[in-house]
């Protein structure tokens, strides 16, 4: 091997060392089961907050710009309709940056659940939002019961498991 190749490896190899040094307390930030979720009613988000008292709570950040979100959205359109008489609140957060993005999407694609929008993105940060679509669900304590991240075609299978298992214990 010669000295160029092996200078290259040995720098590319320090680099992906680093690299992966540098995401652990990333990863070490994220919301995992048992921790407090931000409080909704302090996080100043622009629109209606639902009721949540005592109740399992859904929260999704999302975006009008979103190809994963756009999927995803449907599926808490669907589990709303199972669990809405259940004591199950969906609130979706979008982090658009424009109101007019979030309402033209809105227009097109109504959802029955509340939708506010975090302008600054400020409980996104909280909750360490890292990517979206970012799905949290909250016990009726307030507490992380599962974080999801992204979009999945199982998402409804696997969320009405978690949300059958948290109202049984309620």
């Amino acid at each position: 091997m010669n000295m160029f190749r092996r200078n290259y490896l040995g720098a590319t190899l320090a680099s992906v060392i680093l690299s992966a040094t540098a995401l652990i307390p990333a990863f070490a930030a994220e919301l995992k089961p048992g921790d407090a979720f931000p409080s909704l009613k302090d996080a100043k988000l622009e629109g209606t907050l639902p009721d949540t008292a005592g109740k399992v709570v859904i929260v999704d950040f999302w975006a009008s710009w979103c190809g994963p979100c756009k999927r995803a959205l449907p599926i808490l359109k669907e589990l709303h309709q199972d669990y809405k008489d259940k004591g199950v609140v969906i609130v979706a957060v979008s982090l658009d940056e424009s109101k007019a993005d979030m309402d033209g999407y809105l227009k097109k694609n109504p959802l029955p659940f509340a939708i506010l929008r975090d302008t600054k993105g400020q409980l996104a940060e909280k909750a360490h939002v890292e990517g979206i679509p970012a799905t949290f669900i909250l016990g009726p304590d307030g507490k992380v019961i599962e974080a999801h991240t992204g979009f999945s075609p199982s998402m409804k299978k696997d969320f009405s498991k978690i949300l059958d298992a948290a109202l049984a214990k309620k």
